[in-house]
């Protein structure tokens, strides 16, 4: 067994790998450059059937607690054997009782695998089941758990208020990634979030070599999941607009979704086959090879009819990393990175004229994308290094790992 005087951290995730994740994986890679003793847990296997390069470099094993269906036998024994690792098994359920029983079932896994490998604190990333699994697996094992809340976790319309009161009581520390989100928590959850922290997601900024944007071809790339938020839909627009206006305009988006078809179907509607292609998903290294050869990257995201949203695409810091001017949106955290006239442009959500203007900008002055592009690189080094800012996490960590224990009356 793993000795409890060194820390082994346990990361909690809903599903690993995840092609749309990759700021998971640079934490992870961050983390065991820096010594840290980590363990992966995912409830469920991933389904993408896409995976990042870096994937190769990740030492931390991996751990599937998921089930794809509950049944009572198995379930009872592995409480069980939870209880005969650790004693607060059978105390930690009282506080389950309108937990999913996935969920239940899974912590009581969890608990057993911590007991049996040392670790000494769990974190999770977003503020869901991957949450209700680390909370209860502390507290049934008799350790902390803290967790990093991003923006679909925190702001879709179907969030429950009050499990995320108890999540931010519970954990003993909680990071988010943007002030953005600093301050909804706040304001919405009063004490409760008190001990919120803003942690930026960082880039391993030394891999990413800066070029200047100025003699690039006139190309304008999208990168993401083809989904409604993203707003990929305003950029179809957008490039009609341009092409209305007489200029010539090569559009390249890449990534995969729900939307694809929708998206295809649009660009036909609009004529603009021959100008905007969808690319499908690519491997990191190559979308970042397009992202580099780009004259401005476009990231024009909207609130989702659901509330969904956003929180601060890590495409946008590759970009801006890369020397890549970028335009987006006032949305959640996006304005801290892309700030505007200083750092890259924002225009409003749901606005072609006023995409296909800011595309036109920056695809007619040099001047100002090599301005932009400068002052973006330098504003990722101040703020955005991973080194720096998974050492926050560490500290944070670090200074979390003693026992803890749902507040007295947080029940369910």
């Amino acid at each position: 067994m793993h000795s409890r005087n060194a820390p082994r951290i346990g990361y909690v995730l809903k599903m690993y790998p995840r092609f749309s994740e990759t700021f998971i994986l640079n934490e992870v890679l961050a983390h065991e450059a820096a010594g840290l003793d980590l363990e992966i847990f995912s409830l469920k296997l991933p389904i993408d059937g896409h995976f990042h390069e870096a994937l190769a470099r990740v030492r931390a094993r991996v751990t599937y607690i998921g089930h794809d269906g509950l049944r009572a036998v198995p379930f009872w024994q592995d409480l069980a054997d939870a209880a005969r690792r650790n004693p607060g098994v059978w105390e930690g359920l009282r506080e389950c009782a309108r937990d999913d029983a996935h969920d239940v079932h899974a912590a009581a896994r969890l608990s057993a695998l911590v007991a049996e490998r040392g670790v000494t604190h769990l974190h999770a990333h977003f503020a869901t089941s991957a949450a209700t699994v680390a909370m209860r697996a502390a507290a049934m094992s008799g350790i902390s758990f803290s967790l990093t809340a991003h923006a679909k976790d925190i702001y879709l319309e179907s969030v429950d208020h009050a499990h995320m009161r108890r999540l931010l009581q519970a954990a003993r520390a909680v990071v988010t990634v943007s002030d953005f989100n600093l301050h909804h928590l706040r304001r919405t959850y009063g004490d409760a979030a008190c001990q919120v922290r803003r942690v930026y997601n960082g880039l391993p900024l030394d891999t990413l070599a800066y070029t200047p944007p100025s003699n690039r071809e006139p190309i304008i790339v999208a990168v993401g999941r083809l989904v409604e938020k993203k707003g990929f839909s305003t950029l179809v627009e957008a490039c009609g607009v341009l092409r209305d206006r007489g200029r010539a305009v090569r559009c390249d988006i890449i990534g995969d979704g729900p939307l694809a078809n929708d998206l295809a179907r649009q660009i036909a509607t609009l004529d603009l086959s021959g100008s905007v292609r969808l690319l499908g998903p690519l491997p990191q290294g190559r979308v970042l090879e397009r992202v580099a050869c780009a004259a401005a990257l476009a990231a024009p995201c909207i609130v989702g009819a659901d509330g969904n949203r956003d929180g601060l695409p890590t495409v946008l810091l590759e970009a801006m990393a890369l020397g890549t001017p970028c335009i987006s949106t006032n949305v959640t955290g996006i304005a801290e990175a892309v700030i505007h006239g200083q750092t890259g442009l924002i225009v409003p959500e749901n606005s072609p004229e006023s995409l296909a203007d800011a595309c036109e900008q920056l695809l007619d002055d040099r001047t100002l994308r090599l301005e932009l592009a400068l002052r973006a690189r330098a504003h990722l080094d101040e703020h955005f290094d991973i080194r720096r800012n998974t050492a926050h996490l560490r500290a944070l960590f670090a200074a979390s790992s003693v026992p803890a224990r749902l507040p007295e009356g947080a029940l369910p």
